[in-house]
């Protein structure tokens, strides 16, 4: 008689819940099985999640994070589908989905082939990424419309590859897009996930799903343009490649000679020798002869005659003797320059003195 009766219960649901003990599961099916769901029975729904009931494959009524008591008043749309009058106490059947509205944070991305990018300094250069992002879902009703179905368990790895080919699709177009050069994408990584992760966000919007986080965590070069780059910042490093050539060879000769002797390692550690005294006064002559060198001579005075009725010039001292030799300048042309009060006879101007020395004074008059 006690198994009859406990069959008899058994026949009814009267609490509908989830507990979700998965970190991967979107959508669950309650297991009615063939149990009618009592008119009047407790539906537990607990914070991120939502509760979906559906009819003959109808969408109906949802709910929200709450305990509810399942009568006529509080599904409106299965009373619909179902034609109920106000009022129905009895047992019904229809499928009850919870879906997860938690951030599912273990989603992977990254590029599977190298992804050709046009840089203003280096030209054309195939980079890499890779990185995460979550998912959340946003509308329960899309998401079992367009991706889960039917299925009782709907886990994250039924669309984790086609998110991962989503995103990376993106990443071309936005990394192009940005405008930002190779070498500046390590800091502007946060910029350009922003901009990825609204791109993936409107594309899954369409099955019910937002993405709140987009990580980029490490974009990379190939590994010849890498070694590449990395010689070129040597050379940075070094300055002038020449002494650095001669410092080179004069420690890889010395090398050779500490490993044995023989006439060829003598003639090793001579050679390394003499460059190493080549090196060495290489640099000893560029540095103190560019200090020890005397300062230019002062630059002389700029002269301006005034010949024919014209001004002429400017003349230094020697341009001065060849006039004074073909006659041009005698002791009563005009003469100027700079810091003088105006223009006088070039007779009576001290400095011009040694220039007309070997110039006679004119006749005296007869």
């Amino acid at each position: 008689m006690e198994d009859l009766f406990s069959k008899l219960r058994g026949e009814f649901v009267d609490i509908v819940e989830w507990l979700d003990d998965s970190r991967d599961t979107m959508v669950w099916r309650f297991p009615r099985y063939d149990n009618e769901i009592k008119m009047g029975a407790r539906l537990v729904v607990r914070e991120s999640q939502t509760a979906a009931f559906v009819n003959e494959g109808r969408l109906a009524d949802v709910f929200g994070p709450g305990t509810y008591t399942l009568e006529t008043q509080n599904l409106p749309i299965l009373s619909t589908l179902k034609g109920w009058r106000h009022g129905f106490n009895s047992p019904f059947k229809a499928e009850v989905y919870f879906v997860n509205s938690r951030q599912f944070t273990d989603f992977k991305w990254g590029t599977k082939n190298p992804v050709m990018v046009r840089d203003p300094e280096f030209g054309p250069v195939r980079i890499r990424a890779f990185g995460a992002y979550s998912v959340r879902v946003t509308d329960p009703a899309k998401l079992l419309r367009e991706a889960a179905g039917t299925d009782g368990r709907f886990r994250t790895e039924e669309i984790e590859s086609w998110l991962r080919e989503k995103v990376v699709a993106a990443f071309a177009p936005a990394i192009a897009s940005s405008g930002i050069p190779v070498l500046d994408m390590a800091v502007h990584q946060d910029q350009i996930g922003e901009q990825l992760r609204g791109t993936v966000a409107r594309q899954l919007s369409s099955l019910g799903l937002d993405v709140p986080a987009f990580t980029i965590s490490n974009i990379s070069l190939p590994k010849e343009v890498e070694e590449a780059l990395d010689k070129r910042t040597s050379i940075g490093v070094v300055g002038d490649l020449n002494q650095y050539t001669q410092f080179q060879a004069a420690n890889a000769l010395e090398e050779s000679a500490g490993h044995g002797g023989g006439a060829a390692d003598g003639l090793g550690l001579g050679a390394g020798m003499a460059v190493g005294q080549q090196m060495a006064q290489n640099m000893n002559s560029s540095q103190p002869a560019a200090a020890a060198a005397p300062p230019p001579l002062p630059s002389t005075g700029q002269w301006y005659l005034g010949i024919g009725g014209s001004q002429a010039g400017p003349f230094d001292e020697q341009a001065l003797r060849q006039k004074a030799a073909s006659g041009e300048l005698t002791r009563e042309t005009l003469a100027w320059r700079a810091g003088q009060d105006g223009w006088r006879a070039a007779g009576e101007i001290p400095e011009l003195a040694s220039v007309l020395g070997a110039v006679p004074p004119p006749l005296p008059p007869q």
